[in-house]
């Protein structure tokens, strides 16, 4: 495997511990607070650079089935980073969620683990 294959697959596993401290943490206490903002956003980037190594160290086309369904998954993580960050501070800190941000959360999460599978499948099946 390629280098930075390896670089790629090790940092998009840090981006699911950032971003499921984060969504785990808002889905228990149903906040936003900053510690939940520094884990999403932590993910988010930590996400999109796994993302770029991939494409960089992958022999496909950026435009295969898993390409897709993973920036859908990177697409959710932005919407809820954008959601998250305009709710905290249109509402102040530490506000209870609406129940619609808080449900949207939970299935970009789900969406989001389900590429992270996806891609680790791939992976072991080759």
């Amino acid at each position: 495997m390629k280098t930075i294959l390896l670089i790629g697959s090790t940092i998009v596993t840090l981006s699911l511990i950032s971003y499921s401290i984060g969504i785990i943490t808002e889905q228990r206490k149903k906040l936003i607070t900053k510690k939940v903002l520094a884990f999403l956003t932590l993910g988010l980037i930590l996400d999109i650079t796994a993302t770029i190594c991939m494409i960089i160290g992958s022999t496909n086309s950026p435009f295969t089935f898993h390409g897709f369904i993973g920036y859908t998954g990177l697409l959710a993580m932005i919407i809820e980073n954008i959601l998250a960050y305009r709710f905290y501070f249109n509402q102040g800190s530490e506000v209870n969620v609406t129940k619609g941000l808080h449900l949207y959360s939970r299935y970009a999460y789900l969406l989001w683990v389900a590429v992270y599978i996806t891609g680790s499948l791939l992976v072991a099946i080759k």
